[in-house]
């Protein structure tokens, strides 16, 4: 199954009557409730998912801003969703599915058959397709969640000298080269980290570039199909989606979800200040 569905043809899938559970997970790191643009127009029948409540846990402030969260609590919050075994679900939001990759990396996690819809809510706006206004719940489901099977890294596999592959840091620019430090008190990157940005697999419209344009800057940037990776960027929510792009590409991405937030927290991290992956090292 394709990890996205475009405007059109979950126009058609919903007019034919097939069972699908649209999720809606509207959020941006300077707007992080998403609910009333969700009230003012949303998909028909698609339920508001809150990232930071339902997509996260609470935890401690060394384990990043946004941990994942456990098996219990996503199948508890999935229920509410209305989610049942077998259930086919797509997610979408409106700022090029960065939100919504959170949502499509955890459920596919635990075995759930998910895709996001390329180019968000505003393809959907473009296409003239019909919209609700107002809230939507769902009958409670009983989804059973299947053992996780998250690709994650942890911080000490990230900083041991044994790790295998490639470190991807997906953040802009100006904060990979510690120019801004955004959130966090410290700015720069992981050391041996290089920086390809989530933006990078984005083209105009927000929609997901095709795999061959997304192979052709990996291997740019010396990244082969089957090679290990792990991406990272502040807390773990672009990340996910780059971790869609490099799938859809034919990558097996690995996700460090505590991100920048919980390195740059953690006293004795090394921190790597410019455009290389170690030009200038520093003590955290």
């Amino acid at each position: 199954m394709s990890h996205l569905v475009t405007a059109e043809e979950l126009a058609t899938e919903l007019a034919s009557g097939a069972p699908l559970r649209l999720l809606d997970v509207r959020w941006r790191l300077n707007e992080p409730e998403g609910r009333p643009a969700y009230l003012s127009s949303h998909i028909p029948g698609a339920v508001y998912v809150d990232l930071e409540r339902e997509l996260s846990r609470l935890g401690h402030p060394e384990e990043g801003r946004y941990p994942l969260p456990d098996t219990a609590q996503l199948e508890q919050t999935a229920r509410r969703w209305g989610l049942n075994d077998g259930d086919r679900v797509v997610v979408y939001d409106d700022n090029d599915g960065v939100a919504a990759a959170r949502a499509w990396w955890l459920l596919r996690g635990h075995g759930v058959l998910v895709r996001l819809l390329d180019g968000g809510f505003p393809a959907w706006l473009y296409s003239g397709n019909r919209l609700a206004r107002g809230d939507h719940s769902s009958a409670p489901g009983g989804v059973s969640l299947g053992a996780s099977h998250l690709h994650t890294v942890s911080i000490d596999e990230v900083a041991s000298a044994d790790r295998p592959g490639s470190l991807v840091d997906v953040r802009a620019p100006q904060q990979y080269r510690g120019q801004v430090s955004g959130l966090e008190a410290d700015a720069g990157h992981i050391p041996g980290a290089i920086n390809i940005p989530t933006v990078t697999h984005i083209d105009s419209r927000g929609r997901l570039l095709p795999p061959d344009r997304i192979r052709e800057t990996l291997r740019s940037h010396g990244l082969e199909p089957g090679v290990p990776v792990t991406v990272y960027c502040n807390n773990g929510i672009a990340s996910a989606h780059s971790a869609l792009a490099f799938e859809s590409a034919g990558y097996r991405p690995q996700l460090y979800p505590g991100g920048w937030s919980q390195w740059s927290r953690s006293p004795g991290r090394p921190i790597a200040i410019g455009r290389t992956p170690a030009d200038v090292i520093v003590a955290a």
